[in-house]
């Protein structure tokens, strides 16, 4: 667990959460608002309660109910690092499902992290990669999500390491064809936080089964080195060079098939301190989406290790994004 713990820290796009203002006490949690119609579904990534996980608050069992009973949100994003030993777990997996149709969510995708890098110019390497993913679509398709997302990256080249991860996407397509699982990108790691270079990987790849999980929040192009590989060093990173957002998210939008509402701090009215949201929703209304837009808290996390850097608890964060993220949706809608 520590070596997953080292790994998402690493590939974590931070942005510039490192500092920022936060509210003390955020009063706009309890405001009363009005719920309208929105043209998106509502999801959580898992990750929005990594320190409960890491801190064995919470079960990966008990994710299902806790997001339907504390949040009331339906859909669920799944990350491998939580039960990174339970891919050929059947028995965990039918528990899993079982206990999200009992909550009523929904099982949309399970996100894989630390299985090899897609785009690695080694194509030993690549290959051990691939098959490391295997297991996943089929865990995928025991939980009856109908997708997966991988990390494409590689070191050199950027146009051989495309073409590598495009080679690597067609595998894992075919494959995933198979058990009517798709197979989606996200914006997390190395090159991929390039907005331009992620869609031209989609474009080359050109599979309706092959798509986009557009994050507003990793698009660090270039970071400090940490001074060890512990979280905490990590924690001291800072972003050295960012591609712009919102046109990483326009880039990436025609390709999507999930996005990632991502949030770190919250200013006194609630709004998020590095993401216009009612720009990003307006480019999100504007591709036609229709999707779903997941939930991803981070500040929970952050605060383990900053806990006077403003950030709210995981639940609180949840609550505020969520909140932020209705009040966007409906205004472009």
């Amino acid at each position: 667990m520590q070596k997953n713990r080292r790994t998402f820290i690493k590939q974590l796009g931070l942005g510039a959460a490192g500092i920022g203002i936060a509210s003390s006490l955020p009063g706009f949690l309890h405001a009363e608002t009005e719920k309208k119609k929105l043209f998106f579904k509502l999801a959580i990534s898992q990750f929005s309660l990594a320190s409960d996980f890491w801190g064995k608050k919470l079960d990966p069992l008990d994710f299902p109910s806790k997001v339907k009973k504390d949040f009331d949100i339906t859909g669920l994003d799944y990350c491998s690092m939580f039960f990174a030993d339970k891919a050929k777990d059947a028995t965990f997996l039918n528990e899993l499902k079982k206990r999200s149709s009992d909550a009523g969510t929904y099982n949309l995708r399970i996100m894989i992290d630390g299985e090899g890098v897609l785009g690695d110019l080694d194509n030993t390497k690549r290959m051990q990669a691939v098959e490391n993913h295997y297991k996943w679509l089929d865990a995928a398709a025991t939980l009856g999500c109908p997708m997966i997302r991988v990390n494409v990256e590689g070191d050199g080249d950027t146009t051989e390491v495309a073409k590598a991860a495009v080679d690597s996407l067609n595998m894992l397509v075919e494959r995933g064809r198979k058990q009517d699982i798709d197979v989606i990108v996200e914006n997390h790691i190395g090159i991929s936080t390039n907005g331009a270079w992620l869609a031209g990987v989609m474009r080359q790849v050109n599979n309706k089964h092959c798509g986009t999980l557009a994050d507003f929040g990793n698009f660090c192009t270039a970071r400090t080195k940490p001074e060890a590989q512990t979280i905490d060093a990590y924690m001291k990173t800072k972003c050295l060079e960012e591609y712009d957002r919102y046109k990483g998210i326009k880039e990436l939008m025609p390709f999507a098939k999930g996005v990632h509402a991502k949030t770190h701090l919250f200013d006194a009215a609630g709004n998020d301190t590095e993401t216009d949201f009612m720009k990003m929703f307006q480019i999100i209304k504007d591709s036609g989406f229709k999707g779903w837009v997941s939930i991803e808290y981070e500040g929970g996390l952050i605060k383990m290790y900053k806990p006077d850097g403003g950030y709210l608890g995981n639940d609180d964060g949840v609550k505020a994004t969520k909140l932020l993220v209705e009040k966007a949706g409906a205004a472009v809608a």
